[in-house]
């Protein structure tokens, strides 16, 4: 999570719905089902020796500490708005195209809050090492930045909103 002095979570519009989305599927569908998984263990008898009980009630515990996560980050959202992005420096919410000036590849990502990142879309966090890297740079900067892959020497090419 990107977070400010003032203890705010910064996250794009679309990260912020998808947790919102997320929080009410969690309060609705998910808290419904386990509900039914605990009352279907309970009709096993004893609740002492009752696996399936004590698994649903397990799960029910991550559910909650996952509604409460989801809860304080929304509280504490501070959204980036699209028409608030400058193009011309690589921030959250950009669309950045870097290229790989050792193994001479091109790669494009998109700089979302902790939350928001999923490299399979492509979409990584600004607190990653890349992330950190080019946050603040210009089209032509070149940064070298330390990987769990080695150190990369990157050249910003591009910088625009997807």
């Amino acid at each position: 999570m990107a977070k400010a002095a003032d203890d705010k979570v910064v996250m794009t519009r679309d990260g912020y719905e998808k947790l919102k989305a997320e929080l009410v599927s969690l309060r609705g569908d998910g808290r419904a089902e386990i509900a039914a998984k605990l009352e279907e263990a309970r009709a096993f008898g004893d609740l002492s020796e009752n696996a399936e009980y004590h698994a649903a009630k397990e799960e029910q515990e991550k559910l909650e500490n996952r509604v409460l996560q989801l809860e304080y980050q929304l509280s504490k959202a501070q959204i980036v708005e699209t028409e608030d992005i400058d193009t011309s420096v690589v921030s959250l919410g950009t669309t950045v195209t870097l290229a790989d000036l050792d193994l001479k590849k091109t790669f494009v990502y998109t700089l979302v809050g902790t939350e928001e990142a999923d490299i399979k879309d492509n979409r990584i966090s600004a607190a990653s090492p890349v992330g950190k890297a080019v946050m603040g740079k210009r089209a032509d900067d070149e940064v070298m930045v330390r990987t769990p892959r080695g150190i990369r020497h990157l050249k910003v090419v591009k910088i625009q909103l997807k």
